[in-house]
């Protein structure tokens, strides 16, 4: 992990397609960003990704138990006519 100091108005550049700049700081810990990045790159924050990655692997789990439950995909449901 790169840590590095940064005042409001500073920015840092990631892989140069993407901007990070500091926007405010308020009080003693919370810290405002601004992130620039190009539209095919996602930018969540954490929690969020996090809460999208669950939902993603629930709704994946879901579909592939309920198509194994119904019995499709087992080669004795292949019939020759």
């Amino acid at each position: 992990m790169m840590v590095v100091r940064r005042r409001v108005g500073e920015a840092i550049r990631i892989d140069g397609r993407i901007r990070v700049v500091v926007q405010e700081v308020r009080h003693e810990y919370v810290v405002r960003l601004g992130i620039d990045a190009p539209a095919e790159i996602p930018v969540h924050r954490l929690e969020i990704f996090e809460q999208i990655r669950k939902e993603n692997r629930a709704a994946s789990g879901s579909g592939v138990m309920a198509w194994l439950q119904r019995g499709e995909g087992h080669d004795s449901d292949r019939r020759e006519k």
